[in-house]
């Protein structure tokens, strides 16, 4: 045992001498202790709640669209659209018999308002947590959904250009190389963008511009990375899946994605909190207590003070200097 806390000890000591090691530890301790995996898990929830009933009114429109249009339906079926999972295999065997309904239009918008709603929402609450915002000092309710419909309309568009750029960058063989460059570094700039403004409206704390730049930075490369790694798999693996297991793969698959996706917004989230107020080096935990580093009194009082709820209402942290003496 000794040994080990010996060890541990080593450790510990040198990632507090190496600024960038240091840096990295102390995002993922305040990632670990702000339950940065289940702030993830509810965006997840609400981002997979949205998707299907998009994929409904996406169904629902190219029934309206394909209507007695010979050359849009074969157009759609030489898209990539004919190679999704499910969809692909449902409009190659029955394109001539797809009809738009109205019914199913107007449940898919509102349950995909409503869980997009949902995602901004959990975002909202995540971005204030790592913030470290009171819950009295958050925005009310009715505002914090207002704001949430906003952001919606904003990205959805956003979004769809995206996605063309981040589609046209990744494709192997349609386009030249400087062409595909090109859409990939348009691509990268609305992402920066995106995130920046996220980082700065959705939350209360209102950080700078300049202290969201490092996680956007970041953001916008590993959504890139995403991004490109999402079309791959698409277009190795449920390309030429059947409809069971094309089911099985786009549930499982859009899952991890998406948790992936939401995983990596709140690490940046975290990058920018850990470098705007310098919470870092931090104490080394995984086994043993070790004794306190400079960046973890200001980290573990902005935890705390988070549950401040009421104006009437004060938190204060107090450490112990003792422990600090600990052989």
């Amino acid at each position: 045992m000794r040994l080990v806390n010996n060890l541990h000890r080593t450790v510990d000591r040198w990632q507090q001498r190496h600024a960038a090691a240091s840096f990295l530890f102390a995002v993922r301790q305040k990632y670990d202790e702000d339950q940065g995996r289940y702030l993830a898990a509810t965006v997840t929830y609400y981002a997979f709640l949205s998707i299907f009933p998009l994929l409904l009114v996406l169904v629902t429109l190219l029934g309206y669209a394909l209507e007695g249009d010979t050359d849009l339906q074969h157009r759609v079926l030489d898209s990539a659209l004919a190679d999704f999972p499910v969809i692909g295999d449902q409009l190659q065997r029955n394109v001539h018999s797809l009809q738009g309904s109205w019914p199913a239009l107007v449940i898919g918008i509102g349950i995909a308002i409503w869980a997009g709603t949902g995602v901004c929402l959990a975002i909202e609450n995540a971005m204030d947590h790592i913030w470290g915002v009171p819950f009295k000092r958050r925005v009310n309710p009715v505002f914090a959904r207002v704001r949430a419909l906003l952001w919606i309309a904003l990205l959805g568009g956003v979004v769809i250009i995206d996605t063309f750029l981040g589609g046209l960058s990744t494709s192997a063989s349609s386009y030249d190389l400087g062409l595909r460059l090109l859409a990939l570094a348009a691509s990268l700039v609305i992402n920066f963008a995106v995130f920046v403004t996220a980082f700065r409206v959705l939350t209360s704390a209102s950080p700078s511009i300049r202290q969201v730049v490092p996680g956007a930075i970041f953001a916008a490369i590993a959504w890139a990375i995403l991004q490109a790694a999402g079309a791959y798999l698409v277009n190795r693996y449920l390309k030429n899946a059947s409809a069971t297991y094309g089911i099985f793969a786009l549930v499982l698959g859009l899952l991890a994605w998406l948790q992936l996706a939401a995983s990596m917004t709140l690490l940046s989230a975290e990058l920018n909190v850990v470098a705007a107020r310098h919470l870092w080096p931090r104490s080394l935990t995984l086994l043993v207590e070790e004794p306190r580093a400079t960046g973890d009194e200001d980290a573990l009082r902005q935890r705390a003070e988070i549950e401040t709820r009421r104006s009437d209402q004060d938190v204060q942290v107090v450490f112990d200097d003792a422990g600090d003496d600990r052989a």
